[in-house]
């Protein structure tokens, strides 16, 4: 904590506002209510919303058409009211629309038309009114509600012509007034319409957020149901997929998953099939070995029973036993080893550091040389720098040249190349038949003339797993010697600089 800030300072900073507040507790209730429904109310809101402005804009752009027809005619009765003022005419005997001619003090005169069921009083003047009348304004429109009922007014002034009754400074204006009992009606009707209409559309969302959300959330219950079949069941079959939207893909998706799991549970129950499979003849010959010992130095063979002959064997024989028992825990081991190294099938999670891999190269081969000192290795490498796991690089290497080490003839030659990060190993030996050549890196694949020799059958299938992890990729090919040639490429630069030449050279070769 900063001790230049206070406490109470720090506290107030982190204390999420009113409107954090509410949207974390709207997220937390809706978070509880089913998908289908949100979707639903969604719709319903969204086309409610539509329709109710839709028909507000309509009742809006009704009644302003309505008001401006209004204004217009009242625009043209008061003109024509004014030429008939000045003309001395009782404007009243026009039609049954309310003329008022008043002066600036907001008197009526002697030609204003007022129904009988009005009085001089119910007419009030505004201000702006009297201004018309005064001539300091052109004109006013204004709502009026003379004896309970609406009116729509607009008031003008009158510009007098000089007769010898009427002197022509005197100022007054002539109100109209029309009443909006029809206009009233039809804006109810149509109010009362667009309510209907708008409750009406509602329904319709509703129904079709129904629809929606059931349609559209199908595919969905059909994976939810999917998924619970395969927790339940372990049967990993895909699901029907239909369309080709959002959904269709997510199904796509998910039934790749499903074919992913079930290859991993394929590997799995091959690999320990194959490998109860290889390691029941070392352990029966182990026992059987270890059983023939006991009998020979065990507590029987210094006590036999009576009538019987101790058991005995030359020591010639028990030297081999002996060896036999070791060679067949040597051989376990490895077999062990090489399943917990096959049993990873992600790629390590250590951290990849800097290689060489001709350095790693040119350490393996040291190694299968002391093992194999019979033979002769012809080595050209050339620097190859790469991200990765040297152990695992190292080990592929080695078991490379362990098998073209095992199918080398007595005083044969073992070539090693390493260029543009393709390592190829070829020995001398018998070579590999055509139909066995796409399967040699497979877990416990051994040809015919492979199953009398000494091995696991898994060395190949961790280098193919290793260049995998590498980003790379293996290979098998008849040596131009007749031999075999095996070997694996793996991206990387010629360089330790980063350079985004040699960088697409690399991924060239």
């Amino acid at each position: 904590m900063n001790p230049f800030i206070p406490a109470d300072h720090l506290e107030s900073e982190e204390r999420p506002g009113p409107y954090e507040r509410l949207r974390a507790k709207i997220t937390v209730m809706m978070s509880h209510v089913p998908l289908r429904t949100r979707i639903t109310a969604l719709v319903m809101v969204a086309v409610g919303l539509s329709v109710a402005l839709a028909s507000i804009a309509a009742w809006v752009t009704v009644r302003n058409q309505i008001l401006n027809q209004m204004d217009s005619s009242l625009y043209q009765k008061a003109q024509n009211a004014t030429n008939l003022v000045n003309t001395h005419v009782a404007v009243g005997l026009l039609d049954s629309t309310v003329y008022v001619v008043y002066d600036g003090g907001g008197t009526p005169t002697g030609q204003s038309n007022l129904p009988p069921q009005l009085v001089q009083d119910d007419i009030k003047f505004s201000n702006a009114d009297l201004e018309v009348a005064q001539h300091t304004r052109d004109d006013h429109y204004s709502t009026l509600v003379i004896a309970g009922v609406r009116y729509r007014a607009l008031s003008v002034p009158i510009t007098t012509v000089e007769t010898a009754l009427q002197p022509p400074n005197e100022r007054t204006a002539v109100l109209v007034a029309e009443s909006m009992a029809d206009t009233q009606q039809t804006l109810g009707r149509l109010s009362l319409v667009s309510i209907l209409v708008g409750i009406a559309g509602i329904a319709v969302a509703g129904s079709a957020g129904i629809t929606v959300g059931r349609t559209g959330l199908r595919p969905v219950d059909r994976l939810t149901e999917a998924t619970e079949y395969v927790a339940r069941t372990g049967d990993l079959r895909p699901i029907e997929v239909q369309g080709t939207d959002e959904l269709a893909r997510l199904a796509t998706s998910f039934n790749s998953m499903l074919t992913a799991l079930a290859r991993s549970q394929e590997h799995q129950r091959r690999l320990i099939a194959d490998a109860g499979h290889e390691l029941r003849t070392p352990l029966t010959s182990m026992r059987t070995n270890i059983d023939l010992l006991s009998q020979v130095f065990g507590a029987s063979s210094n006590h036999p029973a009576p009538g019987s002959s101790p058991v005995q064997i030359s020591d010639a024989d028990r030297a081999e036993l002996i060896g036999d028992v070791q060679a067949q825990m040597e051989e376990l081991s490895i077999l062990v080893g090489d399943l917990v190294e096959l049993s990873r099938d992600t790629k390590p999670q250590t951290a990849p550091e800097p290689v060489n891999l001709g350095d790693v190269v040119r350490q393996a081969v040291d190694r299968v040389r002391r093992r194999a000192p019979h033979l002769k290795f012809d080595i050209q490498l050339q620097p190859w720098y790469l991200e990765g796991d040297p152990a695992a690089l190292e080990r592929a290497v080695t078991n490379l040249l362990d098998n073209a080490a095992k199918w080398s003839p007595e005083n044969g030659t073992v070539t090693v190349r390493l260029s543009d990060g393709l390592l190829q190993v070829a020995d001398q030996g018998p070579g590999i038949a055509e139909e066995d050549l796409p399967h040699v890196f497979e877990r416990f694949y051994r040809s015919t003339e492979a199953r009398t020799m000494p091995g696991s059958g898994l060395g190949l299938a961790i280098v193919r797993q290793a260049a995998e992890n590498h980003g790379g990729r293996v290979a098998a090919a008849r040596a131009p010697s007749g031999g075999a040639l095996l070997g694996f490429w793996v991206p990387g630069q010629p360089t330790e600089e980063d350079s985004p030449q040699n960088s697409g050279r690399a991924a060239n070769a």
